[in-house]
């Protein structure tokens, strides 16, 4: 087989794009190749009535595919195998919607760059070569290891300079206390420098002069000349210099501190607080093995009372407690523990201090230790299946608890390096993070109308041990163990208006 060229035109002859696979060809005879292209297969009328989708000259065939607006073209010898040049055509077909959203011709001359490149990952030099549609995405991407080290070396010396600056902060507010303490003036040493919350931030570990510094001992460094994570080398500064010479902005790179790669999403209060405010935080932290069965979960809350005025620092809180057997309670040593016992009250002992003004004080907490895996409110199926063209995997999820509504839930799976999976099922969206390596699943919500939900991707290579861990996160607005505020009191039985605000977080969960 030899293909001479690849070409897309439109219905009206025009061509749109081509791309020529041999050196022995000239620019007249392949402007000729393209123009008759249009006047072999006549008209739309007739060409849509044909049973067959090639044309032949004396010379060369033409082999087409009509694809909405436009035809994809291979001209290639005649004695090249029409099967191969039919199975070659399908996947010229199938790289087109990879590359452009439409079919019409401003997106093709939009893209049209991207899908030369990609013609060039399907033949070289006239011959076919073994790749499939996944391949070709990650050759056209051009992933570079170096540059994700460099990047890293990059983030770990920012963050040294950070912690290098907070030491030395606090070592000049200790140096400002002893010297208050002496009766010294602190600008007499400190106004050589200062650190704020405004200050550019460091990329590299820079030395903060002191106020006296003692004579030390000079001391001689050693011959090794290794890369060190956290200090800056002469080739990085060389490096960073040419950049900013030639325009470029260097920028310091914020790392994200979540460990599934998403930033972790706070929800903000929409509750009006009243005088009287309680706030209850829950969260999860669960381990599940991949082949089933629960390794550890359990669940941890505080209930937290905020008054804003004096007169209502001594007010009674009944609640309402539906929490199942297993769960340990705990209430605070200034609370009266035998009324919480008999009638669930949180109520200050008779010799008790009053509640501080316009201050969070933790009143009660909770610890459930979870023993099975069906306790959880959300159970992932993740499976992973390997064939002879890569891998397969099918993640399924199911809300074991629909009295719950899960909120901004991001199922983070983690990818073989340098692939790009090619996803076929997908419940709510998912997005592929090509530098770390991981592909994100987010669901706005998971109630009792999407209790379950699948996501299903291949990828070229990889095998099982890949796509673990997986980490989950959600959050929601109900509470795992049912413990509410019912009502709140001043004194024995005079009524306060209150407010509360409960929220359920996953603090850990992940299936290794």
């Amino acid at each position: 087989m030899v293909l001479l060229t690849a070409g897309v035109f439109s219905k009206s002859g025009k061509a749109l794009v081509a791309r020529q696979f041999v050196t022995d060809m000239t620019r007249a005879r392949l402007e000729g190749l393209l123009d008759a292209f249009p006047k072999l297969i006549g008209n739309d009328k007739d060409a849509a009535q044909r049973q067959h989708t090639f044309v032949e000259t004396e010379s060369v065939r033409y082999v087409y595919h009509p694809l909405d607006n436009i035809y994809v073209v291979l001209i290639t010898t005649k004695n090249s195998n029409i099967l191969e040049d039919l199975e070659t055509l399908r996947l010229f077909s199938r790289v087109i919607p990879e590359y452009c959203r439409s079919n019409d011709e401003k997106e093709i001359l939009a893209h049209d760059f991207d899908l030369i490149f990609a013609f060039d990952e399907i033949v070289t030099l006239g011959y076919r070569e073994s790749v499939n549609l996944a391949q070709i995405r990650t050759f056209t991407e051009m992933d570079s290891h170096e540059e994700r080290v460099f990047m890293q070396i990059k983030e770990a010396q920012e963050k040294a300079a950070k912690q290098a600056m907070a030491e030395k902060a606090k070592e000049l507010k200790r140096q400002q206390k002893e010297a208050l303490s002496r009766g010294l003036k602190p600008n007499a040493f400190s106004s050589s420098t200062g650190i704020s919350s405004s200050s550019a931030p460091l990329t590299a570990v820079q030395d903060i002069p002191r106020a006296a510094p003692a004579p030390t001992r000079p001391t001689t460094s050693g011959g090794g000349k290794a890369l060190k994570l956290g200090s800056k080398t002469n080739t990085e500064d060389a490096f960073l210099a040419q950049l900013r010479q030639q325009g470029q902005t260097i920028a310091p790179v914020e790392k994200s501190r979540d460990v599934g790669g998403a930033a972790n999403v706070v929800p903000t209060s929409r509750v009006k607080r009243e005088a009287v405010h309680v706030r209850t935080d829950e969260k999860i932290i669960a381990r599940v093995s991949r082949d089933g069965g629960l390794e550890s979960a359990e669940v941890l809350a505080t209930v937290a009372l905020n008054v804003t005025s004096a007169d209502l620092n001594g007010v009674s809180v009944k609640m309402s407690n539906n929490a199942p057997a297993g769960v340990q309670l705990q209430v605070h040593p200034n609370l009266d523990k035998k009324e919480w016992q008999n009638s669930s009250v949180l109520k200050l002992k008779a010799n008790g201090k009053p509640y501080p003004v316009n201050n969070d004080v933790g009143v009660l907490k909770w610890k459930l230790v979870l023993s099975e895996e069906e306790q959880l409110p959300l159970s992932l199926n993740c499976w992973p299946q390997e064939s002879a063209d890569g891998c397969q995997v099918n993640i399924e999820y199911t809300l074991q608890r629909e009295d719950l509504a899960l909120n901004n839930v991001r199922i983070t799976i983690p990818l073989p390096p340098s692939t790009a999976p090619v996803v076929s099922e997908c419940e709510g969206s998912y997005e592929y993070q090509k530098s770390r390596n991981q592909m994100l699943w987010t669901l706005p919500v998971i109630d009792s109308s999407n209790s379950t939900g699948v996501l299903e991707f291949t990828v070229p290579n990889g095998h099982s041990d890949h796509f673990f861990p997986v980490h989950v996160h959600f959050s929601s607005e109900c509470l795992f163990v049912p413990i509410t505020v019912s009502e709140v009191l001043k004194g024995s039985d005079e009524p306060v208006p209150f407010s509360s605000e409960t929220l359920l977080n996953v603090d850990s969960f992940e299936i290794v």
